[in-house]
């Protein structure tokens, strides 16, 4: 008994103690089934997204611009009412990475007009696109 985490002597005591005993026990199972959880499958990557990010934005403008380093995407909001527009996001990328983006999407235009028709690229009639830039 004079041991300093020996539970008591008496058998409500040892209850106790026991109980304790299978409750840590049980949360080290909980613990370790999270920890497995959480080993993405060799190849795989887990990404972590808030709700707002996952409702996605729309763009209706996308400017791009390389160097020798990078390709920078700058996705755009032109407001319907008025010569003005809004940067939503920019994105830079290698340009390895921008090529591997350019063929993905390519494919997933293939997939989507098999399955539901050409796309047309403009509304008819719609005529030159818009002069647009950045204020500074």
């Amino acid at each position: 008994m004079n041991e300093p985490n020996a539970c008591a002597a008496s058998e409500r005591g040892r209850k106790r103690c026991d109980t304790f005993e299978q409750d840590v026990k049980r949360d080290d199972d909980k613990r370790e089934k999270t920890m497995e959880e959480q080993r993405p499958v060799q190849g795989q990557v887990q990404i972590k997204a808030d709700e707002k990010d996952l409702q996605g934005q729309y763009s209706n403008l996308v400017m791009l611009h390389h160097n020798l380093e990078e390709f920078t995407l700058n996705f755009i909001y032109i407001f319907p009412n008025g010569p003005q527009g809004k940067l939503l996001s920019s994105v830079i990328v290698s340009p390895g990475h921008a090529k591997r983006i350019l063929r993905a999407l390519g494919e997933n235009i293939s997939r989507y007009e098999a399955q539901f028709g050409p796309i047309k690229e403009a509304p008819e009639g719609s005529g030159q696109p818009p002069n647009v830039g950045f204020v500074q």
